[in-house]
């Protein structure tokens, strides 16, 4: 009942986290892309596609969900702004009304991508200080990865808990049920031992919440949530509770105290090894983000390339269309195989952290993680041939 409860709690935990913590998300070099995204225009006055406008408004958070633009109208599907002020109180309101920052509304309006609170001739108000809590597409995008990760799962307990175990799965049981075994016997059991229970809650959700976040990503029109760098950071955090967590006295034994390490190496070890325990979260932060955001910049470049080529030749835009699509085509297959690999590298790099954390020193043999390479009874020698 007990085990039951502490499981429940992991993944509400978890699910919450992500939705509060990740609700800003525009962190990632604003200044910098607001100074890059002005769009080119020719000798003819005709504008000319900024390659670096579209790669960042793709990968970058924002308050709509932009499906495509028609007779040069954008066509989308605005998000509500929900803005907060000691000076003003809450304001709720369409991120239409702003037009992109073309105009004010209710004394805010956009600056890059960001909404500022303005005075009545359009200057920034320093004097007023407001709190966005907007639902921008990212967050929207992560309340549906939630609710299929519920909605999945529950459906897929259900039909354990009325058929039991003597009952093959069917349906949409049947594709789950290989993943979660594959995630228990070759993440789970290799690193934590006899211990990897107590942890398979949160290694399944983090496994799923990833995947289907990636898998969603993919979808034109809808958001690049794991190619955020907020995003990443707040699983990395997490990771790492869960990691400190689940260390004992011998695993700071270790980092404040190597031991059979002459003193004066420990006086360069023990940083190094203090600094590893913040490391090794930030090393999961940025390989999810670097992964899947890297991704979706080479499709968007290669898609790209017909408009820049178009712009200096229809011929070679109508030429170069083919090869574009192709390679777009090849690098989507790609990055749906990268959205399972990395799920994968990222829960198990996790369970690697944490086995590492509880198993340093010595332990029972029934706790003993699975020794991933077995020798067979052959001695250290006769295996290294």
């Amino acid at each position: 009942m007990v085990f039951n409860s502490v499981k429940s709690l992991l993944v509400a935990v978890f699910s919450l986290s992500l939705v509060l913590f990740s609700t800003n998300v525009f962190s990632q070099h604003e200044a910098e892309n607001h100074a890059k995204t002005t769009e080119a225009v020719g000798e003819n006055g005709e504008e000319k596609i900024d390659a670096a406008k579209v790669i960042m408004e793709h990968i970058l958070d924002n308050h709509e969900f932009h499906v495509a633009e028609v007779g040069g109208h954008p066509v989308s599907l605005p998000l509500p702004v929900i803005m907060y002020s000691p000076q003003r109180g809450f304001d709720v309101f369409s991120s239409r009304k702003l037009e992109h920052g073309h105009v004010l509304y209710n004394g805010y309006k956009f600056e890059g991508k960001n909404i500022v609170p303005v005075t009545a001739d359009g200057a920034i108000d320093e004097t007023v200080q407001a709190y966005d809590f907007s639902l921008t597409r990212n967050v929207i995008q992560m309340f549906i990865a939630v609710i299929l990760l519920i909605v999945i799962m529950t459906n897929v307990a259900k039909k354990y808990k009325k058929n039991g175990h003597k009952v093959a799965p069917s349906g949409f049981q049947n594709a789950v049920e290989p993943v979660i075994t594959f995630v228990r016997d070759e993440v789970g059991k290799p690193n934590l031992g006899s211990k990897y229970e107590k942890y398979m809650p949160y290694l399944l959700s983090v496994f799923f919440f990833i995947l289907i976040n990636n898998l969603v990503g993919l979808i034109p029109g809808s958001a690049n949530v794991t190619g955020n760098i907020s995003f990443t950071l707040v699983l990395a955090l997490i990771s790492m509770l869960v990691i400190l967590f689940s260390t004992n006295k011998h695993f700071w034994g270790h980092i404040f105290w190597p031991p059979g390490v002459p003193i004066f190496v420990k006086i360069i070890l023990i940083p190094v090894e203090f600094a590893g325990v913040f490391i090794k979260p930030l090393a999961l932060m940025i390989r999810l983000f670097a992964n899947m955001v890297a991704g979706h910049i080479v499709i968007i470049c290669f898609i790209s390339l017909i408009f820049i080529f178009g712009a200096m030749s229809k011929v070679a835009g109508i030429g170069f269309t083919p090869v574009s699509i192709a390679f777009t085509v090849f690098i989507y297959f790609i990055e749906l195989l990268v959205a399972f690999i990395q799920a994968f590298i990222f829960t198990n790099l996790t369970a690697v952290f944490i086995g590492q954390a509880f198993e340093t020193g010595h332990v029972d043999h029934g706790d003993a993680p699975h020794d991933p390479h077995p020798t067979h009874g052959h001695s250290e020698k006769e295996f290294a041939l």
